[in-house]
């Protein structure tokens, strides 16, 4: 199993998981030539993606799902919830599933975990191979229990570092955002996704990488830092999915 990333950030968002002979994509929040584009630094076209995964609503993650679903005749999977306020349902091929239980694309196990999120029926994801397992978690205001527990025994992870409280604080964004944003319903800071590899055994993890980080209310390093110093690895060991440059291929 291998994965990578389009772009990650609040201009858009899009990840790629592959297994076998099955290529998922989740979430597309780039237009639909751009996220054509973004494939083909990874050596893919859009036809090659089997199906399209939605973790919510937010249009940093949805807004040219329906768009690349058309284009390429990409089949659609979303929660019930998100499927209710979804801009566009115009695809090929709408799927829902239940964020309590785990479903199969092709060859991927995909086992859904529901989030503390600002949005309808947010959900991130843990990806199986059957022998290996890759954690993404963004997009979520805290961990709960039954998150830390969902992600607990993951090959790879994958982790929202949206913002650093100071910068957040000090930063231009209104109070209002500022408050949502930091809130218990919002984005994971520095320290509550290092707080979150603490308890975790990161000696197993071959990859550990923050995403979602904020061009606005964080730095790439203090992202690193704070990971490392949790999974008492190097600053180095630490990598970030760039909004613009996203992440290649990494295999778990």
């Amino acid at each position: 199993m291998r994965f990578a990333y389009l772009g990650s950030g609040s201009r858009g968002n899009a990840a790629v998981i592959q297994a076998g002979r099955t290529t998922v994509m989740l979430d597309c929040g780039f237009s639909a030539a751009e996220a054509g584009r973004r494939l083909e630094r990874l050596r893919l076209e859009g036809t090659d993606v089997a199906a399209l995964v939605v973790t919510h609503e937010h249009g940093d993650h949805i807004s040219g799902v329906a768009r690349f679903a058309r284009r390429y005749g990409v089949p659609v999977w979303m929660t019930p919830g998100t499927a209710r306020v979804a801009p566009d349902l115009d695809i090929p091929e709408l799927n829902l599933f239940s964020c309590h239980e785990a479903f199969a694309i092709g060859d991927l196990r995909l086992a859904p975990a529901p989030v503390p999120h600002d949005a309808r029926e947010p959900c991130q994801f843990v990806f199986s191979d059957g022998d290996r397992a890759l954690g993404i978690l963004t997009d979520l205001g805290h961990v709960s229990r039954h998150v830390a527990q969902a992600f607990a025994s993951c090959d790879a992870l994958v982790v929202e570092c949206n913002h650093d409280p100071e910068l957040l604080e000090q930063g231009p964004y209104p109070r209002s955002v500022k408050t949502r944003v930091g809130g218990d319903l919002g984005h994971l800071n520095n320290g509550q996704a290092a707080a979150l590899v603490a308890e975790l055994d990161a000696s197993v993890l071959s990859h550990l990488v923050a995403v979602h980080v904020s061009e606005t209310n964080n730095r790439a390093e203090l992202a690193r830092r704070a990971l490392a110093a949790a999974a008492g690895a190097a600053d180095t060991d630490i990598e970030v999915a760039r909004q613009d440059e996203g992440l290649d291929w990494r295999s778990v």
